[in-house]
């Protein structure tokens, strides 16, 4: 009997033991990353190549591209972190390594409509300037909340020297999604956040702001430097700084990086 009971408890450890080996190798095998909502559309959509391409699991998560920058600071658990210039502090955390830097893809704040309306006009500064100032009431991303279209669009209406006149007019959105169904419900008029984030089927997208008053927005990937297998971080890296890769950001209306 008191043999018996050793052989299960021998047994009960072995399970144990190959079952945490096992754990621990998945987590060993898995690559996690960290960007803003901007480039999730494309992130989302290479990571099954990646993963038959190396058999490595991607483990992804999006958020602002502020608090993506805080999480990097702070120096959060994660393989490889996205994010957007300027980026001092990112570099000052000593939490990514620096030589990693690489550009993925840039893109442009555009303008949305409700399916249906008619096309307003944004060839140039002063057109975009008549559309706002004419609109009833527009959407776009809550920059408090980090939102790197937000803070771009408030830069533009700054530029046109209209953000005070726009004030009454304005709905602060949860990020691009949300800016997105506001113009596909009707319950604004105009809806602007990055063109990668507009996949609300209710909206006709108008095309991007002019470069002279929206500065397209730039997502740089980086190596962490606390990657439990920098070889398998540098390669997703790789992959999406790839000429595959490029040809999905553009088909999400971004510009590829290289």
């Amino acid at each position: 009997m008191k043999y018996l009971f050793s052989s299960r408890v021998v047994a009960a450890l072995v399970v144990a033991l190959v079952l945490s080996n096992a754990s621990s190798a998945r987590a060993q095998d898995e690559v996690t990353l960290i960007a803003p909502g901007g480039i999730r559309a494309a992130v989302e959509q290479l990571i099954p190549g990646f993963e038959r391409k190396t058999g490595h699991k991607v483990k992804a998560t999006f958020g602002s591209g502020g608090g993506t920058k805080q999480q990097v600071v702070r120096g959060d658990a994660f393989d490889v972190p996205i994010v957007q210039p300027p980026y001092p502090e990112v570099l000052a955390s000593g939490n990514v390594v620096a030589s990693s830097a690489t550009p993925l893809a840039s893109v442009a704040v555009g303008v949305a409509v409700r399916q249906g309306a008619p096309k307003p006009d944004i060839s140039t500064p002063d057109a975009v300037k008549r559309m706002l100032l004419a609109a009833k009431s527009i959407a776009y991303p809550d920059a408090a909340n980090g939102a790197a279209a937000g803070v771009s669009f408030n830069e533009t209406l700054k530029k046109l020297g209209i953000a005070e006149q726009m004030e009454p007019k304005i709905k602060r959105a949860q990020g691009g999604a949300g800016a997105m169904a506001a113009v596909a419900k009707g319950e604004v008029e105009i809806g602007l956040t990055f063109l990668s984030e507009m996949s609300e089927p209710g909206i006709t997208i108008v095309g991007p702001l002019p470069r002279e008053i929206s500065t397209p927005t730039t997502l740089v990937g980086f190596v962490s430097s606390h990657a439990k297998d920098a070889a398998a971080a540098k390669a997703l890296l790789e992959y999406l700084s790839s000429a595959e890769a490029a040809a999905v950001y553009t088909a999400q209306g971004m510009q590829p990086g290289r």
